[in-house]
């Protein structure tokens, strides 16, 4: 059990569960308002700390630099939602409800409060309500004035995914290839001394033949595939600007009272 004097130590420490998995931070220690002992842990969970969850302070003991209470870690978070701005106050029916929910007896633990005996052995009377005292225990006269403050995180979510997919398509293509052909072309020659022994070789006069194959190129077209590019699908983060809003609780001071001099209806100074 925490004690009186561990409150200043205990807050903003980490608290965890009896598996040793973290639940969440102590960001309030709520006292009993007929004996000021010290009765719940608030404890900030939730993926941001936008969630405080009452935990009993019979169940907590400070570990090295940390609390440890005698609760699972779902089980704490899914305790009943005590809403945290009424004025530092469990009504008596949401501290009931709490007993209930941890499996603590009402009546034994008020008879038990309620025990004359040595001091430490009453402290936990049920009064119908308990007040959050100083978040740091009062020492002296001044009080300390408190706000939150937005605590912004960030978590990753998927968006979307893309996938690379290769697919045949086929078009026309035209591409332009010389191409080569024989053409027939009569070539006449007057008769010469040097040509003259070739003309007399045959005969004087007769018929004849003399043919000539003639050629021409055609394209051929063949296809074969080959390699052009190397395609692959990388990441790059860009990082944007978000702006985030949420309501924040802060305390104010304000002095009340008459002063001698007759100065009256003054409405308080704000710290």
């Amino acid at each position: 059990m925490i004690t009186h004097d561990q409150i200043r130590t205990v807050i903003d420490q980490d608290v965890y569960d009896t598996n040793g998995e973290k639940i969440g931070e102590v960001k309030h220690v709520y006292l009993d308002e007929a004996t000021g002992r010290p009765e719940w842990l608030c404890v900030k969970t939730g993926l941001f700390g936008m969630r405080e969850t009452f935990v009993p302070i019979q169940a907590a003991d400070v570990v090295a630099d940390h609390v440890e209470v005698a609760y699972d870690k779902e089980l704490v978070k899914d305790a009943p939602n005590v809403d945290v701005d009424a004025g530092g106050h469990l009504s008596a029916e949401e501290e009931r409800e709490l007993y209930r929910y941890y499996n603590i007896d009402w009546e034994t633990s008020w008879q038990e409060a309620n025990r004359s005996g040595e001091e430490g052995t009453a402290g936990w009377a049920h009064t119908g309500g308990q007040a959050e005292r100083e978040r740091l225990g009062r020492t002296d006269d001044a009080m300390t004035r408190s706000e939150e403050q937005l605590e912004v995180g960030t978590e990753t979510h998927q968006v979307g995914r893309a996938r690379l997919r290769k697919y045949v398509v086929t078009e026309e293509q035209q591409v332009s290839v010389p191409v080569t052909r024989e053409e027939v072309r009569v070539e006449r020659e007057p008769i010469t001394g040097a040509n003259r022994d070739a003309a007399l070789s045959g005969p004087d006069i007769s018929e004849g033949e003399y043919e000539v194959t003639l050629h021409e190129e055609r394209p051929v077209v063949d296809k074969h595939a080959v390699p052009v590019e190397r395609v692959r699908l990388s990441k790059e983060q860009v990082t944007d600007q978000e702006t985030v809003s949420g309501q924040v609780r802060k305390e104010r001071i304000e002095m009340e009272g008459d002063e001698d001099g007759g100065r009256r209806g003054d409405s308080g100074r704000a710290f």
